[in-house]
């Protein structure tokens, strides 16, 4: 017993003693409380913050200096007071110039052009000049003075677009330097004159303004360095020039009034990248010498009155993409060579005078990524290589080479029937329609059989009863 309670005494003790000691830890820290959590946050996360920075040491150093620099953020106005300074590069009177045409330049035009304006400048000093300017949705009260343009005499790319202010008289010192020039739904009522004076362009665009002029060798006889013209959508009269200036790569003069043929001078713009002479009233044939255009891969004659074959010189093209001859008065065969221009990819033929068999298969056709021949009334396609399921707008071939108007009621069913593929698999593909004729065809054969039975029965009913009242 007394070991026992020697032991039971000496738990006693030892668990006063934890009791004690917690307790004197516990009183210990409450009158210090607010000291140690100030501490030992800052101690112990201390080592947790390093270590959520230290993959990223930037951080720490830009949080550190952030909350001192009051003083170091304050210097960063002055970074951007540069913009004043920097603003200051441009040249004063081209500065005054762009404010004359109410174009904002609180922020500094070499560097941030506003969204509907663009402005670009060369490096020059001790000021920078505009080499490029672009106005767009100008308002009315925009005005080009004469002192301005002057001013901006550096510039070699000018564009218009949405701007409908009437046009001004360009300086020559003006249209000494200017390369490119872009007028778009701008300048309303400008002439021939006015535009063929910008002699040094190598890059005119002109589309839905009116151009009075007689004619397109007006605007681009003097533009000797000219490689991309456009003057689309502009009622523009007159013949296309006889005479072409062999730097072009870029020929658009569609959507205008432009008659008489397509000259055949056309053919030695051997650059020529692209073509388009849609929507005029030409008229002729073709240039047979047109394969000479090596270089072309876009061409248009869409929406004329031109007339004649399609040249075999054009087999000659190597890379040709575009071809666009609808809405013509095209007649002949066309020509197989066509299958053979591997880099074809738009083929429009259509509302044409063709006839004969169409030479295109349908792998040819599957190839291309739009083809349009409908509109052809004298020409066929033969069944035996394109599967009539394909709605080309033109009727197959007969036997003589004849297109055949299939009937319109049973054109699915002759489709079937013509197909590369077996009767089995064509009637279950156009199984709805005969399914409705063969049901109507049993019920009418039916409805008679009833018909003559019912008058023989009612025949013989009327012979036994005329007999027995005889009798």
């Amino acid at each position: 017993m007394e070991p026992q309670t020697s032991t039971f005494l000496i738990i006693l003790l030892l668990l006063s003693d934890n009791i004690s000691i917690s307790y004197c830890a516990s009183s210990s820290l409450s009158p210090e409380t607010s000291p140690p959590p100030d501490i030992s946050p800052i101690k112990s996360p201390s080592p947790s913050k390093p270590t959520r920075p230290s993959p990223s040491p930037s951080l720490p150093s830009p949080s550190k200096p952030t909350r001192p620099s009051p003083s170091p953020s304050l210097p960063s106005p002055p970074k951007s007071s540069p913009s004043p300074s920097v603003r200051s590069e441009l040249d004063p009177k081209q500065l005054q110039a762009l404010r004359s045409l109410n174009i904002p330049t609180a922020k500094d035009p070499c560097f941030q052009p506003s969204l509907h304006n663009a402005t670009f400048c060369d490096s020059g000093k001790p000021f920078r000049h505009l080499v490029s300017l672009r106005l767009i949705n100008c308002s009315d009260d925009v005005q080009m003075s004469i002192t301005a343009l002057k001013s901006l005499s550096t510039l070699q790319d000018l564009q218009f677009l949405n701007c409908p202010i009437p046009p001004v008289h360009f300086p020559d010192e003006f249209i000494a330097s200017l390369r490119s020039f872009t007028c778009v739904n701008s300048l309303h009522k400008l002439t021939g004159v006015w535009l063929g004076r910008l002699a040094n362009l190598t890059d005119l665009t002109v589309s839905q303004v009116m151009v009075n002029t007689r004619g397109p060798s007006i605007i681009l006889g003097n533009m000797k360095k000219l490689r991309s013209v456009t003057i689309s959508n502009t009622n523009l009269t007159g013949i296309l020039p006889k005479k072409w200036h062999l730097n072009l790569t870029h020929i658009d003069l569609s959507g205008n009034r432009l008659k008489g043929k397509v000259p055949t001078s056309i053919t030695l713009l051997l650059d020529l990248e692209f073509l388009n002479l849609s929507s005029n009233a030409l008229t002729g044939v073709l240039p047979s010498s047109l394969g000479d255009l090596l270089s072309l891969r876009n061409v248009s004659f869409a929406s004329n009155s031109l007339s004649g074959q399609i040249p075999d010189s054009m087999s000659e093209i190597p890379g040709l993409v575009y071809l666009d001859l609808s809405s013509n008065q095209f007649n002949g065969t066309i020509p197989k060579f066509l299958t053979e221009m591997k880099e074809l990819k738009y083929l429009n033929l259509e509302h044409n005078n063709f006839h004969g068999v169409m030479p295109f298969n349908g792998s040819f056709i599957k190839r291309l990524v739009v083809f349009k021949i409908g509109g052809n009334s004298n020409l066929c396609y033969n069944h035996s290589t394109i599967s009539s399921k394909l709605k080309l707008g033109i009727a197959p071939c007969d036997k003589d080479g004849l297109p055949v108007s299939p009937p319109p009621d049973t054109s699915f069913d002759s489709t079937g029937s013509s197909d590369g593929s077996s009767s089995d698999d064509s009637s279950d593909n156009d199984s709805s329609p005969p399914q409705n004729d063969h049901r109507h065809g049993p019920s009418k054969i039916v409805l008679g059989v009833a018909i003559g039975l019912s008058s023989i029965v009612f025949l013989i009913v009327f012979l036994v009863l005329l007999s027995k009242r005889c009798g």
